[in-house]
């Protein structure tokens, strides 16, 4: 096993690695590439866009069918996924928990790529990366593309016993609720849905009462690719220590930008509360948001 890749790669080092892994590479640390490509609004397209083009020998995964468990009465719209099922679904495309390499990517400034990325590194695997400017950067680089979907039943692959999750990754409702006044709070979303001016996709606007607002579209830069380092620690800095923070979004999938910009700028992961403003607008008590 070789050392856990950076948190972000770029388009000719993943462009190299399928051409030819190099010397230092062990056999069994294959590289699977996985498109995340999808659409809260056209929740088919991103398996269409796959058909259509996508890396090659890249597998799919879709949010909402395999990224995500069913949504329950009190749930934020995207809970996590049963881990015994999440594991399967990895094997199905070859991806062995503690051996293989992973890359995900997708066109939407790394929103769902990082949230497999943050779900490999919540079971305990670490060499896995995002692909830095998604699709775009492998595009504008002028790399090859293939078409159709593989068949994934031949890439299945045996999975070691279930991990056990890293469970201090992350908080519920009642832990966030009972959180100590030093544990900053930070919501991910836009800033007008932060200060409840809209609210495009939950039934309630605003935000929970002491969240300071930390948009994830501020660690990315005019190319859709992460910030640098230097500047990911400036922005992290204002917030206090990440480790002592809480972070969150709508339901979960774009407050991982956030969780995979704190790694790239080499600090440590802030708590993520998944049900999000979503769960947290179900059912409220008053002082529970502020707008």
């Amino acid at each position: 096993m070789t050392s856990a890749m950076t948190p972000v790669v770029s388009a000719p080092w993943l462009w190299a690695q399928l051409q030819s892994p190099g010397e230092d590479v062990p056999p069994d640390s294959p590289l699977v590439v996985v498109d995340c490509r999808f659409s809260l609004a056209d929740p088919q397209l991103g398996q269409r866009q796959y058909a259509e083009a996508h890396i090659p020998s890249a597998q799919y995964l879709d949010l909402e069918q395999h990224l995500s468990g069913p949504v329950q009465p009190q749930s934020g719209r995207h809970p996590l996924p049963e881990v015994e099922q999440f594991v399967q679904t990895l094997a199905a495309i070859g991806i062995q928990l503690g051996k293989t390499r992973v890359v995900a990517y997708d066109d939407s400034k790394g929103a769902f790529a990082a949230r497999l990325w943050w779900l490999l590194g919540y079971l305990g695997h670490d060499d896995m990366a995002v692909l830095d400017g998604g699709w775009q950067s492998w595009l504008a680089q002028g790399y090859d593309t293939a078409t159709g979907t593989p068949d994934s039943s031949s890439s299945s692959t045996p999975q070691p016993p279930v991990p056990a999750p890293r469970t201090d990754w992350v908080v519920d409702r009642a832990q966030v609720k009972l959180r100590s006044h030093l544990t900053p709070l930070i919501d991910s979303r836009a800033p007008e849905r932060y200060r409840g001016e809209v609210e495009p996709i939950d039934p309630v606007a605003g935000h929970i009462s002491g969240a300071e607002n930390a948009f994830w579209h501020a660690v990315i830069d005019d190319q859709g690719k992460l910030r640098s380092q230097p500047e990911l620690q400036q922005h992290w800095q204002q917030f206090g220590p990440t480790d002592q923070a809480i972070v969150y979004c709508g339901s979960g999938v774009t407050a991982c930008v956030n969780l995979l910009s704190q790694a790239v700028a080499g600090y440590p992961l802030s708590k993520l509360y998944v049900g999000g403003w979503s769960e947290w607008c179900r059912d409220l008590d008053p002082g529970e948001t502020a707008s």
